[in-house]
């Protein structure tokens, strides 16, 4: 069946998700994955955003964090104050989706600027609520499209903390819990080593090759445990059309 790279992602990080987990969804793909996620893999699992939408029924695709359509049919309409309580929360299980500019070997987000900070040659919207994210979540699902000025040796800024210089640096930092899971790209799913914390290429998508990956990420990666992801089901694909995004706002 045909399909496409959006589609590929969404289905991807979807199924990361498992009954239970407490997803923080942004805007773009992450609404998408998450949505997909509660629809099709982990119906037990309660999506929200950082504007305050606790479990919306999702009826339809939010254009942003900010759409009105994150609050409708929820469990609570809460703020940006509750919102991040929940992520940070001990007792819960938060999954947070996010997407960044530029991303290095340790799963660290730019989504500052590109060039010196003080005079840059590209401004970004800057951190938002994403450094309080990857402080505080359980874990972190990044969005990335797949290029070599995107996946850097040193990143410009470092706006969000993954695994900051690998090994048990981030919790030195205070960091006591939380860090990258996993990386989804138009190419491919990326992990992190239980031990060193560095990246490595876990799966290819179908029609992907491993020098494809290899070529368009700007340093070294371990590409000994890839394997080639499942292709999209009909079924997948018909959820995520039909139901998920049906009017295409995202897809």
């Amino acid at each position: 069946m045909k399909y496409t790279a959006n589609e590929m992602m969404a289905l991807s990080a979807g199924r990361m998700i498992k009954d239970g987990d407490i997803v923080f969804a942004g805007t773009g793909l992450s609404i998408l994955a998450a949505t997909a996620a509660k629809r099709i893999y982990a119906p037990k699992s309660v999506v929200f955003f950082e504007t305050g939408g606790i479990d919306p029924t999702l009826d339809e695709m939010p254009m942003a964090v900010a759409d009105l359509r994150t609050m409708s049919g929820a469990a609570l309409n809460s703020g940006l104050i509750e919102s991040f309580s929940i992520v940070g929360h001990k007792k819960l299980h938060t999954i947070a989706f996010l997407g960044a500019a530029q991303i290095d070997r340790y799963g660290n987000l730019n989504t500052t600027c590109i060039g010196d900070y003080h005079r840059p040659e590209v401004r970004f919207s800057g951190s938002g609520g994403a450094n309080d994210v990857a402080s505080l979540a359980s874990s972190v699902i990044t969005f990335m499209k797949h290029e070599k000025k995107r996946f850097v040796e040193k990143l410009h800024y470092m706006t969000s903390v993954g695994w900051y210089k690998g090994y048990d640096s981030r919790s030195k930092l205070g960091l006591k819990r939380g860090g990258v899971y996993g990386v989804v790209t138009n190419l491919c799913v990326m992990k992190f080593d239980e031990i060193t914390k560095e990246i490595y290429l876990a799966e290819v998508y179908p029609g992907v090759s491993i020098e494809d990956v290899v070529k368009n990420t700007g340093f070294e990666i371990d590409t000994s445990r890839a394997v080639e992801s499942s292709p999209p089901t009909e079924k997948e694909l018909r959820i995520l059309r039909e139901e998920v995004d049906p009017q295409k706002l995202v897809l």
